[in-house]
């Protein structure tokens, strides 16, 4: 598949069919995200996948009760962290984004991710509503890590239409 065909396929997917994903494509996904980006080459992101049945279903468990309801059937979850204090830092001081570049470069990683789960032919979802607290500790994630997203992966069982975007001169300004 191509770059192009990827963009402009990928949704966010809220029903799956039962399917399993491989392991190695599971890596496959994260070896993509390492290749992103990141502020000062720091490489912050970091990645916990639940893949068996029990995992899966302790992950539904740390959701909100629409995302539980959302994730029925997925093949996997991945959890992206980043450590904390190092991207967008200078001599320990941050940058007027404070720890934003933190989260813009677990999104580059995330959307480099994303993009190949949908090159290996997945659905995803990223979602931003769980129970930090219950994750850390299900994947005992160090205090050095804050988490970011947790996105389903999975066989779609639908295949929704692109939403709707803004026209370019609501979003582009050149001078």
């Amino acid at each position: 598949m191509e770059l192009k065909n990827a963009i402009y396929k990928r949704r966010s997917i809220r029903k799956y069919a039962q399917a399993q994903i491989p392991l190695e494509h599971i890596e496959k996904m994260i070896e993509s995200a390492q290749m992103a980006p990141s502020w000062k080459n720091s490489q912050t992101a970091r990645f916990y996948v639940a893949h068996t049945e029990k995992a899966i279903e302790e992950m539904r468990d740390c959701l909100a009760s629409f995302n539980k309801e959302r994730t029925e059937n997925v093949g996997a979850f991945i959890v992206t962290t980043v450590v904390k204090g190092i991207s967008g830092y200078v001599n320990d001081q941050p940058t007027h984004l404070g720890n934003g570049f933190e989260c813009f470069d677990n999104g580059l990683s995330v959307q480099n991710l994303l993009l190949t789960a949908t090159e290996l032919g997945y659905g995803s979802l990223i979602m931003g509503l769980y129970k930090p607290e219950k994750i850390k500790e299900l994947f005992q994630i160090p205090t050095t890590e804050e988490v970011v997203v947790v996105i389903a992966l999975g066989k779609a069982d639908v295949n929704p239409d692109t939403p709707p975007r803004l026209p370019l001169d609501q979003i582009l300004t050149i001078k």
